[in-house]
């Protein structure tokens, strides 16, 4: 997991994530990372509307956000 989310960084792709809080509640949301320090993260989430610092282990996935090319009418 670690791996997708330093490569997401790198990249400075958005991802949607799936995330378990400390107290056990599970949710999606849409991410984009900012800075990885040891086992957390920094990120801009966009279901809160604010930077948010994560820890690694509780993250469950992280897919990729692919932007969908717009077609030419």
């Amino acid at each position: 997991m670690k791996a997708q989310i330093l490569k997401a960084f790198k990249y400075q792709q958005l991802v949607d994530m799936m995330y378990m809080a400390n107290d056990g509640g599970i949710s999606k949301r849409r991410i984009k990372i900012l800075k990885v320090s040891g086992e957390t993260f920094q990120a801009y989430c966009f279901l809160r509307k604010e930077k948010r610092t994560f820890k690694m282990e509780n993250v469950l996935s992280v897919i990729p956000v692919i932007k969908k090319e717009r077609m030419i009418v």
